[in-house]
């Protein structure tokens, strides 16, 4: 009888799937219906996320961030440049944004993924334009010295939530961020110094941590219908079309909203219940930062 029991159940699980395969948008409708999602998430609830600080022992600073599947490792290193006359008092940070071929079956191996340069673009706007860190404070010398951060954030899995996740790693990486001692050498140029004794006076004793503020955090949605999905996965993604990304600063002021394209119209009355699902979104985002930093400052 247990057999029996067992092999019905083995077929109505087989069925499922395969009304899920042929029918995706179907399938979720009916979810959606019942203000339920197939992974047993309510609409407007993000996936676990988990937060690791120093993730990469050879950078200058270093995080890797899990929202759901999708993970993201990001890592700084940190060298000395000559600035600019137009920003002699500045430094600069450049951002790259990777997805290897192991990150999703969509990736081809030899073929950059259209998804990434988008994804990076989406980064440097949102970290410049959220005022998070002021290039001022990276100057060692002005007009002669000043630090070039190398922000290099890689696509692990590729889950949905692309973005979100990226910008969590990049704003942990730099929250774990250790600058470098320099020093100038006898022909007065700045070096870096593995360490102090025996050489010249650091330049930068008293700068070894970025001064963050504003720090900006995301969540992308899903509009379809009379729904709104935070945090979607690939598959979600993939099916319905219509996303909208908002990114409120830790006082959970707008910093900017992303909507690539879609079927869907997004609404004032949509993008108002995005903003108020990013709000609590962010508190707890903000939590669990302050609890890895607390975490990597014990250890």
């Amino acid at each position: 009888m247990g057999a029996v029991n067992d092999f019905g159940d083995l077929s109505s699980e087989m069925e499922v799937d395969a009304f899920r395969r042929l029918f995706p948008l179907r399938f979720h409708e009916r979810h959606l219906s019942e203000s339920i999602r197939p992974d047993a998430r309510s609409l407007g609830k993000a996936r676990e996320t988990i937060l690791e600080l120093g993730a990469v022992a050879s950078a200058d600073g270093s995080a890797l961030a899990k929202i759901g599947f999708t993970t993201m490792m990001a890592a700084i290193k940190m060298e000395v440049m000559t600035p600019t006359t137009e920003s002699p008092d500045e430094g600069c940070i450049a951002i790259e944004f990777h997805m290897p071929p192991i990150c999703s079956p969509l990736v081809r191996p030899g073929r950059p993924a259209e998804v990434a340069a988008v994804v990076s673009k989406q980064l440097s706007d949102t970290i410049f334009s959220s005022g998070m860190i002021n290039l001022k404070d990276l100057c060692l010398v002005s007009g002669k010295a000043a630090w070039m951060a190398y922000l290099d954030i890689y696509c692990l899995d590729a889950d949905g939530a692309l973005f979100d996740t990226a910008l969590l790693s990049a704003v942990a990486a730099f929250s774990h961020l250790k600058i470098p001692v320099v020093s100038l050498n006898d022909d007065g140029r700045v070096v870096v110094s593995e360490a102090i004794e025996g050489q010249n006076e650091p330049v930068n004793k008293d700068k070894r941590k970025l001064k963050m503020s504003s720090i900006p955090f995301s969540l992308t949605c899903i509009l379809h219908k009379d729904y709104i999905l935070a945090d979607p996965t690939a598959e979600e993604e993939s099916i319905m079309d219509t996303l909208l990304t908002v990114v409120l600063d830790s006082s959970c002021q707008l910093v900017s909203l992303f909507k690539p394209g879609g079927t869907f119209v997004a609404y004032n009355s949509a993008i108002q219940d995005c903003i108020a699902l990013t709000r609590q979104r962010v508190k707890e985002l903000k939590r669990i930062l302050t609890g890895a930093i607390s975490e990597m400052e014990v250890d």
